[in-house]
This record gives C-alpha cells, structure tokens and sequence, in this order.
C-alpha cells in the first residue's frame, strides 16, 4: 500500500470506464463536491450495503458527486446499479491504477490467505480538487454518516 493520502492534497487524477462504458473524468467534475468511495466487489454483502446506504441519502447530499470505484468490469458494474437502482456513477478500475493512486490497493488476509484487494475507503474532494476529507478502513455502514457529517460541518 503506498502512503497514505491527506486532507488538503490535491486528489489523484480519475479517467476511467463507468458502467454505461463510457469514460468519466475526476477533471470534468471541478466546482463540484465529489465523494469517491473504493469497494472490492460489487453486489457483495459489504459492498452492497456500502452502496445502498449512499443512494438512500443522495437526495441529501446538494450538488455533490457520488462515484464508487471498484475492479469490476463495467458489465458487472451495469448490472449492480440495475439490480439496487443506486443511480451514481461506478468506475472500473480492473488494473488498479487509481486504487494505488489513492492508496487503496493493499495486501489483506482472509483465512490466513494472503491476497491483494482493495481497503474499502471514501474520499471527499472539495470543489478546487483537494481532499476534504479521507476515510480509509471505513465500515460500509459508515459511509453515509461520514458523507453528510462532512458536508453538515
């Protein structure tokens, strides 16, 4: 895992496939808020309460822009935004190059197995493109809380 990102950088470029395949760009989003959240598997326990818990608040959240990242190909993307209706925007990010960007492509255990995966963390990028806020290891039922807490502060 590289070094740990900080509040106040400037956040890691973002150009990836999202699950309509088309590319979305971190760039094109400036004057926006932006929460970028890692997940490691689509339509997994986790991953899917991680991920529901953020459409159940999106109405609340102004003109801020909520993108998951994961390695899933953007069929399965397709098909986990469908089967939840979450209507924000996933990325798939197979060769994990904003993962590492962002620090999130590490080694973890499973089983006394060890493997490479991602830490499921959430990034809040203010308009100007820096990080707000960072949240790395965060609960999936965390998230949410954290999204709005920083956007109430």
């Amino acid at each position: 895992m590289t070094a740990n990102l900080t509040p106040g950088a400037k956040a890691p470029s973002i150009s990836l496939l999202d699950q309509n395949g088309d590319t979305v760009k971190l760039s094109a989003l400036k004057g926006r808020k932006v929460l970028v959240y890692f997940y490691p598997k689509a339509d997994t326990p986790g991953c899917t309460t991680q991920s529901c818990g953020l459409r159940d608040i999106a109405d609340q959240v102004g003109d801020t822009v909520i993108i998951g990242i994961s390695p899933d190909l953007p069929p399965k993307l397709r098909k986990f935004d469908d089967k939840y209706a979450l209507g924000f925007t996933l990325l798939s990010d197979p060769e994990h190059t904003v993962s590492e960007a962002y620090g999130v492509w590490a080694e973890k255990s499973m089983y006394g197995k060890k493997y490479m995966g991602i830490v499921r963390s959430a990034f809040l990028i203010d308009e100007k493109g820096k990080l707000e806020q960072v949240w790395y290891k965060v609960s999936p039922k965390d998230t949410p809380t954290n999204l709005l807490a920083a956007l109430a502060g």
